[in-house]
């Protein structure tokens, strides 16, 4: 006597989820190493890596409605829509962390430890080529008021040594971060101030800030300023505050090492 096995039928989103979310991944990777390497433009770029995000979601929701039909109909599929979550978790926790970042910084491109009179970037030749022909725009009152309300420890650096010495510092300082220097000008001439040209770059995607350091001669030794400008979209996530930490950190650190 032959006995007759019914299968339960698979959940087609189930089985869709990991799938949607490996070609999400690849996607994801694939536009990241682009932009990161400098094969594709920026715009084109974040395209792209937005269509691997919104593919992740979409796996996501598959992930969920394949639960559901799984609980309420007995469906098989559990394991590829477990599989599916992961992997689009994978593609989506880092672009996660950045809107939280986003929810939770002020949504300014342009910081500066001088809000009322912010260094100005060098319309040399050499600066205008290295940052695209882009002059970084003057800053409204309204976005300065957010940065000294969101943070306050951007100040500016005293140091009680001359000019001369703190410009060796704040070039040697740039260097140690690895930032791309543009112009470096000593402190003298009329006004006594020096300046230093730079862009640093992100670590995952290598997305460019425009940098200038202003060396400002006093009485009791020398004040630095810096001032840090993203070139891309209306939020820079933190970034440009990061550099100018990064940056007063270790002249600070260079400053008591020289002492």
């Amino acid at each position: 006597m032959r006995r007759l096995i019914i299968e339960e039928p698979v959940s087609r989103p189930a089985k869709w989820s990991p799938a949607l979310a490996s070609f999400a991944l690849v996607v994801s990777v694939l536009a990241m190493l682009l932009i990161r390497f400098g094969r594709i433009d920026y715009q084109s770029g974040f395209i792209a890596l937005s269509a691997g995000i919104a593919i992740a979601l979409l796996a996501v929701a598959m992930s969920f409605m394949g639960f559901v039909r799984i609980w309420q109909e007995g469906r098989r599929g559990l394991g590829s829509a477990v599989r599916g979550l992961i992997i689009a978790g994978l593609v989506l926790a880092y672009p996660g962390f950045m809107a939280l970042k986003a929810a939770t910084l002020p949504p300014i491109t342009d910081v500066s430890t001088d809000t009322d009179d912010p260094p100005a970037f060098s319309r040399s030749r050499a600066a205008l080529q290295a940052r695209d022909g882009r002059i970084p725009p003057d800053v409204a009152p309204e976005a300065r008021e957010m940065q000294r309300a969101s943070y306050v420890q951007i100040a500016p650096l005293t140091l009680d040594i001359g000019p001369d010495e703190a410009f060796i510092i704040v070039e040697k300082a740039a260097r140690n971060l690895g930032w791309q220097m543009i112009e470096a000008v000593p402190p003298g001439g009329r006004i006594g101030l020096g300046r230093l040209e730079a862009i640093a770059r992100s670590r995952l995607l290598k997305m460019p800030s425009d940098i200038t350091v202003r060396v400002r001669p006093r009485v009791d030794g020398t004040r630095i300023d810096i001032r840090a400008a993203s070139r891309f979209g209306s939020h820079d996530l933190g970034a440009d505050a990061g550099y100018i930490r990064d940056f007063l950190e270790e002249a600070s650190n260079l400053a008591i090492a020289v002492r």
